[in-house]
């Protein structure tokens, strides 16, 4: 339907082949350094772990690394680690996904939403400070599409209620606040390492804290509640015993993906640099089509440009963002949404009675949301492409 409305508008589509909404980037250097990891017969949790977590630390400033499964691992942990008990209270933005906040009723916990920000769609420091209650013990920001939150901000409410603060920042190797590198600003912090993140080992993440309780219950807790350091006990300097010394988990990471994590460490400069580019060539596109806006990335912060978030000023257009986005689909362009608002799943919206409107700024932003393309490796021609399908299918449904 869709296609065929385009197809009289302007003929052929802009791409005879899919552009995917997203590749990862795995060069050859990744992969001599997966098969030597195969070869040398160390797969699971080991050196090359242990060596990840030393550069990925230094790398950010943090004093403590511990790798894992996931980033939903790392939060999972933090909140064990600050002791998150049954009936406590985590204040969580609403724009996200369900894993910032799904770890807090892990606990029997539950999870204080808030609006965000209508400008960088990040947690609002004034919504935070109104939702602190007696049962408040943790405030977990997230960093969406990599743009740091207003950390000072955060900061000065952590400290005035004694509450600290955890970065679900998935999206945000290598981000910085005012010249901090992400992952040395929080608390604690979570780094995702999934396949479409700008570090990926596959499956992963990593947990950072300057915190040397935070991380010694972390480790413990990251593989069965063993004693530190379990995995040396298949090593000629380990030892067949061990106890375990709390009820935990199995979320740590292995060598192969530790592996991959190694070689992508060293490409972070170069990856952001490529997804700078294309951020801005889309920026000059689109900023001066008034029925388009682009990212705000705050002056005084860097973005790791993980996502490219363009919303529709929809009294300006014929179609919804639904539409758009099969417009988009029937050029070649793949597109996605981050992120559907947590208080319109049925999990929490049930479970706590939301509407849509109990949180307005989020609704309404994520009803003109879209993300675009944005990966090392994609081409002038690639972009160019984007950039043709859009201005097409904006021209197309324009008013």
């Amino acid at each position: 339907m869709i296609a065929e409305q385009l197809a009289v508008d302007g003929g052929r589509p802009v791409r005879d082949v899919r552009l995917p909404f997203h590749r990862p980037c795995v060069e050859e250097d990744e992969i001599a350094e997966v098969v030597e990891t195969l070869r040398g017969g160390w797969l699971t949790t080991g050196p090359r772990v242990k060596r990840f977590e030393q550069e990925v630390a230094a790398y950010v400033g943090a004093k403590h690394a511990v790798a894992l499964n996931s980033a939903t691992a790392a939060l999972h942990l933090a909140l064990d680690a600050i002791g998150l008990r049954a009936d406590d209270e985590v204040i969580v933005p609403v724009y996200t996904f369900t894993a910032s906040a799904e770890v807090v009723m892990y606990f029997g916990a539950r999870p204080v939403l808030v609006d965000v920000d209508p400008a960088t769609l990040n947690i609002d420091p004034a919504a935070v400070e109104a939702a602190i209650t007696e049962r408040t013990r943790a405030i977990i920001s997230v960093d969406l599409g990599g743009v740091p939150c207003d950390y000072d901000a955060l900061r000065v409410i952590a400290a005035r209620h004694n509450l600290p603060v955890i970065d679900d920042a998935a999206h945000a190797i290598p981000s910085s606040y005012k010249g901090r590198p992400i992952g040395s600003v929080a608390d604690l912090t979570a780094f995702s390492f999934y396949v479409t993140k700008p570090l990926a080992t596959g499956e992963g993440g990593m947990l950072l804290t300057d915190d040397d309780g935070y991380a010694e219950r972390a480790r413990i807790m990251s593989l069965h509640g063993m004693s530190r350091d379990a995995w040396k006990r298949y090593t000629a300097e380990g030892s067949w015993y061990y106890e375990i010394v709390a009820p935990g988990f199995k979320y740590n990471m292995t060598d192969v993906a530790a592996a991959l994590g190694l070689r992508q460490l060293t490409k972070q400069g170069r990856f952001r640099d490529e997804r700078l580019s294309i951020a801005r060539r889309y920026d000059a596109a689109f900023g001066k089509l008034p029925e388009l806006q682009t990212p705000t990335v705050p002056a005084d912060m860097e973005t790791s440009w993980h996502l490219y978030v363009l919303r529709l000023n929809l009294d300006m257009l014929t179609a919804d963002r639904a539409r758009v986005i099969d417009a988009l689909a029937a050029e070649n362009v793949a597109t996605s949404v981050h992120y559907i608002p947590l208080h319109l799943h049925p999990a929490y919206r049930d479970r706590y009675g939301f509407v849509p409107d109990s949180y307005p700024i989020a609704y309404r932003e994520y009803r003109r949301a879209l993300s675009l393309p944005i990966f090392p490796g994609m081409t002038d021609r690639d972009v160019d492409d984007v950039i043709e399908a859009v201005r097409k299918v904006i021209g197309h449904y324009r008013r």
